[in-house]
């Protein structure tokens, strides 16, 4: 099975990562948590505003933002629906952790030489 292979549980776990990062982080889905969450401004000691992204405060709105506001909590759900995906229709779970999978190195590559090479 998947444990048996590490090649497919590694892909997955790119595959995870990169759909984790995809809801929690990336801007292409901002659309996606906007609903679940409200804006909170706060002016600082030194006069800045800052803006915070805060859980709607009760339904399942509220459950939704707790979960897209957690990392690791969104990671599990990503790694189950992959792994799902992958074990009831191979054909397209193996389609999409592949690009997914292959997504992650691109991403991991990109920060590393940023880190190394900068701006």
């Amino acid at each position: 099975m998947i444990a048996e292979n590490g090649w497919v549980l590694a892909l997955i776990g790119l595959a995870a990562f990169r759909v984790t990062r995809l809801f929690v982080y990336d801007k292409i889905f901002e659309f996606l948590r906007a609903p679940f969450f409200d804006e909170v401004t706060e002016t600082g000691e030194d006069g800045k505003e800052e803006t915070y992204l805060v859980p709607k405060k009760a339904g399942w709105k509220h459950v939704f933002g707790e979960l897209l506001n957690c990392y690791w909590c969104t990671g599990v759900w990503a790694s189950l629906f992959l792994t799902l995906l992958y074990l009831f229709w191979p054909f397209w779970g193996e389609l999409i952790v592949l690009v997914f999978a292959v997504s992650a190195v691109a991403a991991i590559i990109e920060t590393v030489v940023q880190t190394f090479l900068g701006d």
